[in-house]
């Protein structure tokens, strides 16, 4: 009998490890639309520069700045490249390229943080009406959750949902995407 509850202890414990391990990565998913304004008939958007900080390289383990800037320079380039589909979208060439002029709205993303222990990039978008300079919606500071092996990987997951809340905050919906 002892046998028995030992194993089914064991077994209880080995059950329920992977789930609290799978609940410390949680992060809720924001598929809401939060701002107030329409910007359904805003075609042309200016995509800002998502700064994941050039020197910060060797914290991620990278062997000198310049292949760090290359992941960054690849990840804003495949992340504004569809971000509102139907639109057309220029994207900022580095991180000083905030010349949105002819274009209908601003996305510019601020607050820029990897907590690359949990999986999370961290940041707060703001959408600006470039004729005006003025900011007609913001999402605060919050942590979008990238589930994929390897930095780069799970940064680009990371910014498929934040490319999924600025999707829909653009739109008003969301294209139904699978969870993994």
């Amino acid at each position: 009998m002892k046998r028995l509850a030992m194993m089914g202890g064991l077994l209880l414990l080995c059950i329920s490890f992977p789930v609290s391990m799978e609940a410390r990565h949680k992060v809720p998913r924001y598929l809401n639309k939060e701002s107030t304004v329409d910007m359904s008939n805003m075609n042309r958007i200016f995509v800002g520069w998502v700064d994941l900080g050039p020197d910060d390289w060797a914290l991620y383990g990278y062997e000198n700045k310049t292949d760090w800037a290359d992941i960054i320079g690849s990840l804003n380039s495949s992340f504004s490249r569809n971000l509102v589909p139907g639109r057309t979208t220029v994207s900022a060439k580095d991180k000083g390229d905030e010349n949105a002029a002819g274009d209908n709205l601003y996305i510019k993303f601020s607050d820029v943080r990897v907590d690359y222990n949990n999986y999370h990039l961290i940041l707060s978008i703001h959408f600006i009406d470039p004729k005006t300079n003025s900011e007609i919606a913001t999402i605060p500071v919050r942590p979008y959750y990238g589930n994929d092996w390897g930095l780069k990987n799970y940064l680009k997951a990371a910014l498929d949902e934040v490319g999924t809340k600025v999707q829909l905050e653009v739109t008003g919906v969301t294209a139904q995407k699978k969870q993994k």
